[in-house]
């Protein structure tokens, strides 16, 4: 232990108070407000439905707090607890130089998949089914689990291969390199998800409704997009939630809509969520969210290539001696309590841009048939009408509701 230890703990648990602090807020904040929906829902929001939405929020915050306790275990046992550097010496045994390096790495990934396991099984077959939500089988659930492990040995082991090939071979200059590649493979998958991963999870078939396939193409003709298809996706495999979304990059972009969507919505109200989601590329959101993300990257790794040398920085968080794959599984273990701050800007940023696709779509569609669309989501997907305050604040990408549908009805608001 050192100075650095400390810096880590103090933000670890500052973190986590704050963390814990907001979860409370929402739970004691969404309870005071069960009884009955805001005001301007009556009429629209049963009072069944609201309070369905209001125990849904209350579960999975709580079942957040539980979760946040194993991933800070997990986190302490890893850094602390001396959890790398034994799965480091495990390996240095039988393996070294690149190939020790992306075992180690793997190896701790693998550890990461099983500790959440039980969460996510919890998760999908106890809340989700409670509140009428999953439709997933254990089968397809295994089944997703083995097609996400294959993408990983496909895509993920030589993408580690191949940072830890630059740490070690381009210098100084070694994270401009791999800033570089990552940049690189985030537009390759970009590009190639749409065709080549999402049918490994999902089946997409051609839109068939000729009366709403003509009313979406008026809308791109009308904002002068162009996408090379819509499609229907099976969502209901494993969820009723309903959504409708972007995909892909450059000519290879697609509309997709959930069948549960599509199975909920009328058509012009179809249109109006579609019209949200062009705001989003008109007003290049889209764009702007992969160059921030890019930019924090190049920072993100700038500091890696500072600490990557520097023998307090491993021996803070457990490690005895410095080495490409350790400096790397330090930094992104240690990262997300440091970048912890950042979560507001991020989701302020976010609820920015949801304001401006929903002018967007209130000039380009119906902001009334937007609204009427978005009440029946929040019911049928359980959203809160009630959240905290601070809570949402914090979080929340997507504004709240009452605002939401308050800056809609009044288009001088947007």
């Amino acid at each position: 232990m050192n100075a650095f230890t400390f810096v880590f703990l103090a933000a670890l648990l500052a973190s986590l108070g704050v963390r814990l602090w907001l979860a409370k807020r929402q739970i004691t904040h969404v309870v005071a407000h069960r009884a009955a929906p805001p005001a301007q829902f009556a009429g629209r929001i049963d009072v069944l439905a609201h309070r369905k939405a209001a125990d849904y929020t209350i579960a999975r915050t709580a079942f957040g707090i539980l979760a946040l306790g194993v991933e800070t275990g997990l986190l302490l046992l890893l850094t602390l607890g001396g959890g790398v550097q034994a799965v480091q010496d495990f390996w240095q045994v039988h393996l070294d130089g690149l190939a020790g390096g992306v075992a180690l790495l793997v190896s701790v990934a693998l550890l990461g998949g099983i500790v959440d396991l039980p969460l996510a099984w919890w998760r999908q077959f106890v809340i989700e089914a409670r509140f009428g939500f999953n439709r997933m089988t254990p089968r397809l659930f295994f089944g997703d689990l083995l097609r996400q492990a294959a993408l990983g040995v496909v895509i993920g082991i030589p993408a580690i291969a191949a940072a830890l090939w630059l740490m070690e071979r381009m210098g100084d200059a070694w994270w401009l390199w791999v800033w570089a590649f990552w940049c690189g493979l985030n537009l390759l998958l970009l590009f190639i998800f749409p065709t080549w991963i999402a049918p490994l999870f999902n089946r997409f078939t051609p839109l068939d409704d000729a009366p709403l396939k003509a009313r979406i193409e008026g809308l791109l003709k009308r904002c002068g997009f162009a996408a090379s298809g819509f499609f229907v996706m099976d969502g209901s495999r494993r969820s009723s939630h309903g959504n409708a979304y972007f995909t892909g990059f450059g000519r290879n972009k697609r509309i997709v809509f959930f069948d549960t969507l599509l199975g909920r919505l009328q058509p012009a109200e179809v249109e109006a969520v579609l019209a949200h989601e062009l705001g989003h590329f008109r007003r290049r959101h889209v764009l702007q969210r992969i160059v921030l993300m890019f930019v924090l990257a190049l920072v993100f790794l700038g500091v890696l290539g500072q600490l990557a040398t520097a023998p307090w920085f491993f021996h803070g968080l457990g490690v005895a001696a410095p080495g490409n794959a350790q400096a790397l599984l330090l930094f992104f273990l240690a990262a997300p309590v440091f970048s912890f701050p950042l979560t507001p800007l991020m989701s302020l940023l976010s609820r920015r841009h949801e304001f401006e696709a929903d002018r967007y779509a209130a000039e380009n569609a119906s902001a009334n048939d937007l609204v009427s669309a978005l009440v029946k989501l929040y019911e049928d997907n359980a959203a809160t009408l009630t959240p905290d305050p601070l809570h949402s604040l914090f979080y929340d990408s997507h504004p709240p509701a009452a605002l939401r549908i308050a800056r809609l009805q009044n288009p001088e608001a947007i």
